[in-house]
Formats: C-alpha cells, structure tokens, sequence
C-alpha cells in the first residue's frame, strides 16, 4: 500500500543571475513524502533546499516537473485554487515566527481559521485548546513580546496546525532559537506527530532535530542525493 501523502517528479528551478548567468537551484528532483511521519532534508547553504520546500508546499512555482499532494496537483490550480488550497490543506513553520505584534498569542493562532470562514468567536476557542495542548495556556493572552523565542515559535506552530493541515512544512524552525528553546521545538514536533497524527517536512541545520527523523534526505547541487 503506498501510503505517501506528497510526490514530486522532475523539480528544477532556476533564477538568473545576470544576463549571461543563469543559476540552477533544483534540478530533476524526484521525492515521496510518507504520511505520520517526520521527512528531514539537510545540506550546506545554498543547496536548495528551501526553494525545493517552499516549491513543495506551493509558495514558488518550479520551471518544470510536478508536486502532487493527495491526488491534487497543485502546479495545474489557478493562483486563487492554489492559495485556497494551501490556506486549507497546508501548514507553514518558519525560521521567524512572523507573529503579528498588535495581537494576543490566541488571536494570532486564530487568524488563518477566520480566514477559512470560521466566526472569531469559535477560532479564538479552538486556538486556545491548541496553545494548551503545546504548553502555552498560561500565555494565551500574551502578545508575542511578552514571550520567549521558544514560545512565540510554539504559538507559530500552532498558527500552523489551527486549519488541520495535511502536511506541515518547516524552514529552519530552530535556526533562530538557543539550545533550550530549541529541545522544546524538537519535543513539540514529536508531540505532532505522535498526539496529531501531523506529516512533517523539514529544512535544518540543526543535527537533533535531524535525530527525530523517521527519513533523512541529504540535498547537494540542487539534487536530492
């Protein structure tokens, strides 16, 4: 039984650089991503691997090949289907938390509920059990800076997790963050994966996160080795 949630066939992307200059950032990528688990990709600086994530999760559009997630071919959606789906279906950590400064840490969670439709009301209570559940229910109240990195990035990830997505993607989640905070990050993702049933897809550095991994690809030239 193939139980992949994401497949990609022939990825390549390329930005020119100057006139004469042309960059190849992905070339011919081809990869599978297997639901309930935790898919780390690694590799020095500059090897692609943020552009292939944000190409995976329908941020950048790839020059050629096709990234299939659950039977939706996301590179064939107009730009509106393709944005709806990715507000829906998919969830996104960053290296920066990019929480809005004006708003409470349930507010910010709530806000890509009431995008989808949701009343205030029921996002700010949904938010509020997804903040608890992470660790956060004496914070809720609390603007992000009157929290810690580890929590503000916690609050972003629950940001990520309030439309119930299919896959979360992750960029660097820890990049930003000492070692403390970061062991918190890494016990949270397990806490997704295992209380969440959650698809992960990370970018890191980081070689204890690496350690959570159920699958380790190592990127190298743009390639997938």
């Amino acid at each position: 039984m193939n139980n992949s949630i994401l497949s990609c066939k022939g990825i390549s992307k390329s930005f020119r650089k100057s006139e004469n200059v042309i960059l190849e950032i992905v070339k011919d990528v081809d990869l599978q991503i297997e639901k309930n688990k935790i898919t780390v990709i690694v590799g020095a600086s500059g090897a692609g691997k943020s552009t292939l994530l944000h190409i995976l999760g329908g941020i950048d559009k790839p020059d050629k090949g096709e990234v299939i997630i659950e039977e939706v071919n996301l590179y064939k959606l107009t730009d509106n289907k393709l944005s709806d789906f990715r507000n829906k279906n998919l969830g996104f950590v960053f290296q920066f938390h990019h929480l809005l400064p004006e708003f409470t840490a349930n507010e910010n969670v709530a806000i890509p509920a009431m995008i989808n439709g949701q009343s205030k009301i029921k996002a700010i209570e949904e938010a509020d059990i997804l903040l608890s559940q992470l660790g956060l229910g004496e914070r809720l109240e609390h603007k992000p800076a009157e929290l810690s990195g580890g929590e503000q990035q916690r609050v972003a990830i629950a940001r990520a997790l309030i439309n119930k997505p299919k896959i979360i993607f992750a960029d660097e989640p820890t990049g930003n963050l000492d070692s403390k905070n970061s062991a918190i990050v890494h016990e949270t993702f397990l806490k997704l994966k295992n209380d969440f049933n959650q698809t992960l897809l990370i970018v890191t550095h980081n070689k204890d996160l690496v350690e959570l991994a159920d699958t380790v690809f190592e990127m190298k030239d743009g390639k997938l080795v």
